[in-house]
Order: structure tokens, then C-alpha cells, then sequence
């Protein structure tokens, strides 16, 4: 059962991206500015295309707020696409046109292209692809901000930081770090990578990609402070937590694997190097662990400790140098569509990340501790944490 719920619509060159979020609670303090910041991080990031040179993401709340505050109704979200100008004739909603303009007809491996024209019916596979570009993840990014404000105001914080990208891999422990200090530092970073030295390595291996018309992918790292025990629930399994959050991340364009806490490290090693130990704190009034190898998870519920999430994205789909495909057409063996795209994008999906991560967190909370306005939510939660 879900509560805080929300819904995208529109195509990547359409004139707008629309979202509706529902299940906020009334009293939540909410400016654009808010959304309009983590808008603005999810479009940087060192390997970005031309697209980012063309759009300056800004949030228009249309609906559910007033006077800086949630009214407890659903919530209208739009985003303007400035690149619609160059594409009102192609994409207009309106029948006529010339239909041969900008059609696609050569799938790109790797994309939705070819298996979403099959799924649908499309013989021009621009009905694919722009529903499936990554551009509809600025509208996530908006209705994720809105849960992270409300998670904001229950002492919870997010920040997330890029592992690896292609070889380079960033070993640095952040083990204790908070989470807002991960997010920060990282933001510093044009790969979002908390070591200079990494850093470079990194920007040399999508300069190598770019150099030759491929792409590249990576990790990153989510980590969240300040979840209290009790998140989520063993009774069934679409109840667990962990494969909320996982199926929120695996929904993200490119992600191809998540990992929880120690994540698939965990198969390599005994029990006993997995595992959180128990103890009690010094006046035995409260169960602590050493460690946190669970990455803030147990049986489908939180620990209380920081919750830990990485996601692997591969090379996203669109090579500058395509690799080989077919004409749908003709038949004929031809190289791939070519649509302007990124050389490498995990930077902005680690941001991107965060506010999945938002968006399954504050319906956890909604479901155990309920409340139709901010107040009465804070103060069950402050309950329970006093428990």
C-alpha cells in the first residue's frame, strides 16, 4: 500500500514534463527554490551532452501549495522543455506535418528503441524514445525534492558520492561520514568523487570514451542518516524495504544492479564477517552495533543505522561511432541511430538517485507512523524515537 504516490508525463523534446504528487502531508514548507536546486545539480556532472547547454531546469508548482506551505492535496509539478522550440513541428500533439522528419527507424542496441516499437506498435521508433530518455528523470527529481523536504523535517539527510566510473575506482571508507557532508563534497567534484586523485582518472577515462565516440558507465553510492528502526516490514515481501529501494534505483534509465550494505561482497566472505554484531550501550538501555555491514537494513526493515545503497549504471545506449544495427524499413545491415546524448552520466544519476531513494523513504514513514499534516507526523515520529 502506497501513500505518497506520484505520477510523470511527457516526452523528452515535448513542450513540458508534468508530475503529480500525492500523500504530502499539509504544513510541509515547499518553495520552487528548493526543487530548483537539486534540479540544478542533477544537470551537471563532467561527460554531459549538449542537451545541458540548451535546458536550465526550473520547477512551476501548479497545484497543492500555498503561500510556501503543502495544503495536503495533490501536488502539480511542471518543468519546460526550452528545446521545444527547436522541436514544435516534429513533436506537436496536433495531427499533419511532414511524419518523415526526425523519424527513427534504426534501433540503437541497448535501448528501448527496438523492443518498446515491437511492444507498442510503432513504425517510428521516436514514439519509443522519447518516453524512455532520461530526460523524464527531472520530473523525478522534482517529486523526489518534495519527499526530501518532508524527510528534511523528520532529521532525516541524503547525500550520495560516485564510486566508480569505467576502472577508476574510489576506495576511500565513509564509514561515519554523515551523509550531508558526503553530499556536499561530492557536489565539489565534477564526477561527484570524493578523491582528487580518483577524480582525475576518472574525467582521463570519459575523455578517452568521448575521444572515440563510445561511452562509460560506473557506480555510485546513496547514503542516508537519521532513519529510525522500524522502517518497512518482514510480513510480505513487497513489504520488505530493501527491494523498494532496489526497484526504485533498478528503475533509473542505464542501472543494471543495486547492492545493499556490503551487497554482493557479502557472497565472498563467512557469516561471520557479514553479520552486525550486538551489544548494549554503556548503561545497557540501548541494543548498538560496531558495524554496519548490513548497510541499514534487516529482514525488509531498518536498523536504525545509516541506510547504504550503490547502483551500477552501464554506458548509456547512444554511441557517437554506433555500433552495427538493422533498418527496419529496408532490412538492410546499417549503423545505429545516432541521437545527442552523454558520453557519461553516472555523476548525475547518483543525484538522481537521491531523490529515489526520497521518494520510497517518505511513503515508509507515511505507512508505520501515518498523520494527515506535518505536526501530527513529526510528533509520531518523535515518539517513536524516544521509545
Amino acid at each position: 500500500m502506497r501513500i505518497f504516490r506520484f505520477l510523470t508525463a511527457g516526452e523528452s523534446h515535448g513542450p513540458v514534463l508534468t508530475g503529480i504528487v500525492e500523500g504530502v502531508p499539509a504544513g510541509l514548507p515547499l518553495e520552487a527554490s528548493f526543487i530548483d536546486h537539486e534540479l540544478a545539480r542533477r544537470q551537471l556532472g563532467y561527460g554531459r551532452g549538449g542537451r545541458m547547454k540548451i535546458e536550465r531546469d526550473q520547477i512551476e508548482i501548479l497545484a497543492g501549495v500555498r503561500r510556501g506551505k503543502t495544503l495536503g492535496s495533490p501536488i502539480a509539478l511542471q518543468v519546460r522543455n526550452r528545446d521545444w522550440k527547436n522541436w514544435e513541428k516534429i513533436m506537436n500533439a496536433e495531427p499533419g506535418g511532414d511524419e518523415s522528419v526526425r523519424r527513427v527507424k534504426v534501433p540503437r542496441p541497448g535501448h528501448a528503441d527496438y523492443a518498446g516499437g515491437v511492444k507498442y506498435g510503432h513504425s517510428d521508433l521516436r514514439n519509443v524514445l522519447e518516453r524512455a530518455s532520461a530526460r523524464e528523470t527531472a520530473m523525478r527529481v522534482a517529486a523526489g525534492s518534495v519527499a526530501r523536504r518532508l524527510l528534511e523535517e523528520l532529521g532525516v539527510s541524503i547525500g550520495s558520492r560516485v564510486v566508480s566510473i569505467g576502472t577508476a575506482l574510489d576506495k576511500k571508507d565513509v564509514s561515519g561520514v554523515p551523509a550531508r557532508e558526503i553530499g556536499l563534497r561530492a557536489d565539489d567534484s565534477p564526477v561527484r568523487c570524493l578523491s582528487a586523485e580518483i577524480e582525475s582518472r576518472m574525467i582521463q577515462e570519459i575523455d578517452a570514451v568521448k575521444g572515440s565516440g563510445d561511452t562509460i558507465g560506473g557506480v555510485f553510492e546513496i547514503v542516508v542518516d537519521g532513519l529510525p528502526i522500524g522502517l518497512g516490514s518482514y510480513a510480505q515481501w513487497d513489504r520488505r524495504l530493501e527491494g523498494e529501494l532496489a526497484g526504485a534505483l533498478m528503475s533509473l534509465n542505464a542501472v543494471k544492479g543495486v547492492e545493499v550494505g556490503l551487497g554482493f561482497e557479502a557472497a565472498r566472505l563467512h557469516g561471520s564477517k557479514v553479520h552486525d554484531a550486538l551489544y548494549w550501550n554503556a548503561d545497557k538501555t540501548k541494543v548498538i552495533r560496531k558495524t554496519n555491514r548490513s548497510g541499514g537494513i534487516d529482514g525488509g526493515i531498518t536498523t536504525g543505522e545509516p541506510l547504504v545503497l550503490r547502483a551500477a549504471m552501464k554506458p548509456i545506449a547512444t554511441l557517437m561511432n554506433p555500433l552495427d544495427s538493422v533498418d527496419l524499413d529496408t532490412g538492410e545491415a546499417v549503423k545505429a541511430h545516432v541521437e545527442r546524448s552523454d558520453y557519461c552520466a553516472v555523476p548525475a544519476a547518483s543525484v538522481i538517485g537521491e531523490s529515489l531513494a526520497a521518494l520510497v523513504l517518505a511513503d515508509a514513514f507515511l505507512v508505520k507512523f501515518g498523520g494527515d499534516s506535518l505536526e501530527e507526523l513529526r510528533a509520531r515520529v518523535d515518539a517513536w524515537r524516544d521509545v
